[in-house]
């Protein structure tokens, strides 16, 4: 009878832990059209070059679902980080294949840490 009490134990303990270490997440990726100017550029002929992929990230967390920024200042954050980093002030370049990737993590509604991620390449015109 002790030894079966014992499993009993050892068994929720085990149960326990991995419920409680378990990482719990969820991802999506968007890709969208970020560029809304009415700007031509005919990438069909061979006059630009890929020069840097760049990325910028946020991320808040949320405790009984209050607190943190909400989900379009995360992205507006993520998104001036990747612009700094793509330095486009020297020279005719541009950022394309924008991806925004996001992450939610934690036990709901407990605990949850989104983080948001937004990847692009820079081309720069050589004609």
């Amino acid at each position: 009878m002790k030894k079966i009490n014992q499993k009993i134990v050892i068994y929720s303990v085990l149960l326990l832990l991995a419920t409680f270490l378990n990482s719990c997440g969820i991802g999506h990726a968007y890709v969208t059209n970020h560029n809304q100017n009415a700007t031509e550029v005919r990438l069909s002929e061979n006059n630009f070059k890929v020069i840097d992929q760049v990325s910028g990230s946020s991320k808040t967390s949320y405790v009984l679902a209050i607190g943190g920024m909400n989900k379009r200042q995360l992205y507006e954050n993520a998104y001036s980080i990747m612009m700094k980093k793509a330095n486009l002030i020297n020279g005719s370049k541009a950022v394309i294949n924008v991806m925004t990737e996001e992450h939610l993590s934690g036990f709901a509604p407990f605990f949850v840490r989104r983080t948001i991620t937004v990847n692009a390449q820079v081309v720069e015109f050589t004609r």
